[in-house]
């Protein structure tokens, strides 16, 4: 199976700093075949940006030293290494108080995809049959929906869209939600994003780029280009995952 990756983080239109952060490897890290991860900060300060690249880079140093141990353990051991790391930091330091990040990441095998996430950051499948959403947002306007109190086309737009309700770092111990997704073949293509794209473009318009033509480094970037021009009202983070059809 031959992947290929691009992975491009923007400040936005309105924002100063970049909290958003990124990691990308098409090769083995530790014991994972690959690995791809987007995480967005919060908290004043420089504090969401240290939350967010601390959080990924002990995901990556923490899965390096995995050993042999089925992905989901490796996984789950990273990412409470990663809240561990950061609660640490939020606690020892007042001027990274409350400082949290969301986290989304995924490793492809010949088993399927196995994703996980915490917050609002999240992770699509684009192929033949449309765009499909994996993850499902840790945010007060998705348990909302879920409760039947908001329509579902109402909640990009809603006011509260940035409440997330679980997140890496904020509290003692935090659980990943895991998907793990069988049904993916070559020629789909994994979108991975902050909030500062999935809220500033319908699902509609971000399949269209991904399915466009163009190099998969073109396409992020008019993912960025579409969000920053809808508005760019945050930090912006995308990973695009191609799964290459073998010749």
């Amino acid at each position: 199976m031959k992947l290929v990756s691009y992975a491009v983080t923007d400040v936005g239109r309105q924002r100063n700093q970049n909290q958003d952060y990124v990691f990308s490897s098409e090769v083995a890290i530790g014991p994972l075949p690959n690995l791809f991860i987007v995480a967005d900060g919060m908290g004043g300060h420089k504090a969401g940006e240290f939350a967010s690249k601390c959080a990924v880079e002990t995901v990556v140093n923490s899965v390096n030293l995995g050993g042999s141990a089925p992905m989901i353990k490796v996984l789950t051991r990273a990412i409470n290494e990663a809240n561990k790391r950061v609660r640490q930091k939020s606690l020892s330091d007042d001027e990274f108080s409350g400082m949290g990040t969301t986290l989304v990441l995924c490793c492809l095998d010949d088993e399927g995809l196995t994703v996980a996430n915490i917050g609002d950051s999240r992770l699509y499948i684009i192929g033949s049959g449309g765009i499909k959403q994996i993850t499902t947002d840790h945010s007060y306007v998705e348990e909302m929906v879920r409760m039947g109190e908001l329509e579902r086309r109402k909640a990009r737009l809603h006011p509260d869209k940035n409440i997330i309700t679980r997140a890496v770092g904020v509290m003692d111990s935090v659980d990943a939600d895991f998907f793990e997704v069988e049904d993916i073949h070559a020629g789909d293509t994994i979108l991975m994003c902050s909030d500062g794209l999935s809220n500033m473009l319908e699902d509609t318009e971000m399949e269209s780029i991904v399915s466009g033509q163009g190099t998969i480094e073109e396409k992020a970037r008019r993912l960025v280009a579409a969000a920053n021009m809808n508005g760019g009202r945050d930090n912006i983070a995308v990973i695009l995952v191609q799964i290459e059809v073998e010749k």
